[in-house]
């Protein structure tokens, strides 16, 4: 009789809430609920009142105050994640409902009437409740009870579906291992087929709203692997454009993984069948993998195909994929769209599409071509994409859609497919592999190269696009040029024209950020590996003024670019025509490159700290070009075979440059310097003792650190070191007579001057002398006489 008695009074409680729960009433609902679940555990009659109370979570609650959803936010949240705790009792209908009311969250209708003195809260109230109560992460934990029972599992997936647009329901369900679980339901048995898509639509969510790296270390697992594989099959030979959605999907997920080397992508065998599946239909060759597959040629099957090219792209930064790669003709199937544009490949794609297609394969080529160097060659890759190239700057009529990623820039024209055909051939000739750079010198690629330079240069106009074509091609004949004289005489025909182009740009543009500097550096590396070691390319550069405009480049005093023309001269100076073209450049306000060069030598010594007075003259006699970091740079032993600090930065900076370029100047007869200049001059004509002194140092501290020396040794040291002061003397000494002399000029000068003033004035008192008497004989009759 009690219990008949429960039961009607939970009826009438849930008659009399049928508009909603009032806030102020929750904890004491959910006791009631709790009570419920105890009781169905005896009387299954329980479970239709449990279910109405349920339902009524479905409704907005009530509220008297505004201030109520703050106030009541802590039960609420409990009350939430009781909610979910319900999922524990072993009831379809309780579970079932339990979703319907966490989806109706997201579907709210307001109530007929409402309770008198009370207002629904607001809309998102429930949902934000639920993720402070961690609702969806207790949801996705109560997947382990419902594993059995497909229709409770499909009820929570639906639920989950709804949380999982929001990121912090997202990070919840991570915490309770969602992707991995709802990966390994992916296959589970569901003649609806509404597991796989729930399931992978949530996996979508995570992906998007959470911690990409997150889902991706929770389907590293093979289990997870092998049923991704296993649901991608069966979506590859549906028929429903929902297939073709869903394989679509699980390929994004699957080039997610791929990015990660230690996910078993191989091990699993899904590799391969991806990698088979972005070769079809382009090699002719039949696998059983794809045994009764067919391209529909619709939308979905485009992006199918460009996501099976970027998943190539991405496997081919694995290792231990690409003997897949090399033994699956992935380098045909690339190679299939280096081809002229005058009709598309498959008959079946629109114009625009293949062009898609081209432009991707060939992008994704310069990624794989350097990993199969070998399949590269035996394909003969080199003349294909030479012979591309020439339809390229041909006449051939052509009208680019330009409507894509790749196509950036390639509206009207082929500017696309020049930039990533280059892109291939710089990436093959980045691996400096002697075969693949004969076979395209033989095919005559350092001449045809130079038209196309040409021909971008004056075709197109100037932006990053046409920059990154004219960088990759000076790139690519640096590699085929360097140490090889005979190619370096083919490049001096043509190309220092070009070269001096590039290094007469207007400084301004390097702050563009087109891609002038990546330009500029580009050319300057061209001239140490096209133009160096060949004096006919020498002769040829130095005609054309090239070492004048090395220097104007120098005297913009940008470090990034000094270090570099610094070596690009001293390599020159071997040629002896060389340092008379130095000696003749003049700079702004007539300054001479000595001048030029001692300037970048004080500016380097003032960026590392090196201690002078205020005349530049030699501070530390025993250490006189130390910088501020060795002198703060405590005594560290180090084995024979590894530089010390000393050594270490001569690298660092570009003194060591300035005074070997001197050294091959000469330090005698430098015009256009002043005494400060001679003063800075001094100081690097004994660079070299400076450094031997410097390491000897070193040697002494290193010494002391480990063992005392013999006596005669620590004589032997002693001497050395007072040498080395001794020249550190000699030279401040020399500083000093330095100044000392120009103050003598000075002097003389200003005496000079004096003398040049007082004769001035004393001519001008005998003119006055003179004119007082005129001014008396004219006026004065007997001065007259």
């Amino acid at each position: 009789d009690l219990e008949e008695e429960q039961l009607k009074t939970l009826k009438k409680v849930a008659k009399h809430f049928e508009n909603g729960f009032p806030l102020k009433d929750l904890e004491q609902i959910m006791e009631i609920l709790n009570l419920c679940a105890e009781k169905m555990k005896e009387q299954e009659a329980f479970t239709e009142c449990l279910c109405e109370l349920i339902k009524l979570f479905g409704l907005p609650f009530q509220k008297k105050k505004s201030s109520d959803e703050v106030n009541y936010s802590p039960e609420v949240s409990q009350c939430m994640a009781q909610l979910g705790y319900l999922m524990r009792v072993p009831s379809s209908q309780v579970r079932i409902q339990i979703c319907k009311s966490v989806i109706s969250f997201y579907k709210m209708e307001l109530p007929g009437k409402l309770l008198s003195g009370y207002q629904p809260t607001s809309a998102n109230y429930k949902i934000q409740m639920a993720e402070l109560g961690e609702l969806a992460q207790i949801l996705v934990l109560s997947l382990a009870s419902v594993e059995n029972q497909l229709t409770e599992k499909l009820w929570v997936l639906k639920a989950l579906q709804h949380l999982s647009i929001s990121g912090v329901n997202c990070r919840l369900m991570m915490k309770a291992q969602a992707a991995s679980r709802l990966c390994l339901y992916l296959n589970g048995a569901d003649p609806s087929g509404q597991l796989v898509f729930r399931s992978s639509d949530i996996l979508w969510n995570l992906l998007e709203n959470g911690s990409k790296e997150e889902v991706v270390n929770q389907l590293s697992s093979l289990e997870c692997v092998r049923a991704l594989k296993e649901v991608f099959v069966d979506a590859l030979h549906g028929f429903r454009h929902c297939d073709h959605q869903l394989r679509n999907d699980l390929l994004v997920i699957a080039a997610l993984l791929a990015e990660n080397p230690e996910v078993p992508m191989v091990e699993s065998g899904f590799a391969k069948l991806l990698i088979v599946l972005a070769t079809f239909p382009e090699v002719k060759i039949p696998n059983p993998l794809i045994k009764g597959l067919k391209l529909t040629y619709s939308y979905e099957d485009f992006e199918m195909k460009k996501l099976l090219f970027n998943i190539i792209g991405v496997l081919s930064k694995n290792p231990s994929a690409a003997q897949l790669l090399s033994e699956n003709d992935v380098m045909p199937a690339l190679l299939y769209y280096v081809k002229p544009n005058q009709k598309p490949g498959f008959h079946d794609w629109s114009t625009a599409q293949y062009e898609e297609l081209q432009l991707h394969a060939i992008a994704v080529l310069a990624s794989v071509a350097p990993v199969l160097v070998d399949k590269y060659l035996s394909c003969q890759a080199n003349t294909l994409l030479l012979m591309f190239l020439e339809w390229c700057i041909g006449q051939d009529p052509f009208f680019g859609r330009g409507n894509s990623f790749h196509g950036t820039g390639g509206r009207g024209n082929k500017l696309a497919q020049m930039r990533y055909s280059l892109r291939v051939l710089r990436s093959v000739a980045s691996v400096y592999d002697d075969a693949v750079n004969l076979s395209l010198c033989d095919q005559g690629a350092i001449s045809q190269l130079l038209d196309i330079l040409k021909y971008a240069t004056n075709k197109f106009k100037e932006d990053s696009i046409l920059l990154e074509i004219q960088a990759d091609i000076l790139f690519i004949l640096c590699v085929l040029c360097e140490n090889d004289l005979h190619r370096k005489e083919l490049f001096s025909y043509e190309g220092i024209g070009m070269l001096i182009l590039f290094l007469q740009m207007d400084p301004k543009k390097l702050y563009s950020g087109l891609g002038h500097s990546c330009l500029l550096f580009s050319a300057l590396d061209c001239v140490w590996s096209c133009v160096i070691g060949c004096y006919i390319a020498e002769d040829h550069f130095l005609e054309k003024q090239g070492i004048f405009l090395l220097l104007d480049l120098l005297a913009l005093k940008e470090k990034n670019l000094c270090n570099i023309i610094l070596g690009i001269l001293i390599e020159f100076c071997d040629n002896p025509k060389t340092t008379l073209h130095i000696h003749t450049w003049r700079g702004e306000k007539d300054q001479t490159a000595a001048n030029l060069l001692i300037q970048l030598w004080r500016q380097e010594e003032l960026d590392l700290g090196v201690r002078r007075d205020q005349y530049g003259r030699i501070v530390d006699m025993k250490r006189p070009i130390a910088s501020r970091f060795q002198r703060q740079q405590k005594v560290i032993p180090v084995p024979a075979n590894c530089p010390s600090f000393a050594i270490m930065e001569i690298s660092e900076n570009m003194r060591s440059k300035v005074y070997s370029l001197f050294c091959k100047l000469g330090f005698e007869n430098l015009p256009g310097l002043s005494s400060e200049d001679f003063i800075t001059l001094a100081i690097i004509r004994r660079y070299i003792d400076f450094k031997v002194g410097e390491v000897w140092s070193e040697i002494c501290a290193e010494l002391k650190e480990e063992f005392s020396p013999v006596t005669s040794d620590e004589e032997v040291l002693k001497d050395i070191l007072k040498i080395s002061e001794d020249i550190g003397r000699a030279v401040n000494d020399l500083q000093t007579e330095l100044l000392k002399s120009q103050l003598h000029q000075e002097i003389q000068e200003e005496k000079k001057t004096y003398r040049k003033i007082q004769a001035t004035r004393k001519q001008k008192e005998i003119l006055n002398k003179s004119w007082e008497n005129f001014l008396t004989r004219t006026s004065n009759h007997e001065a007259l006489k």
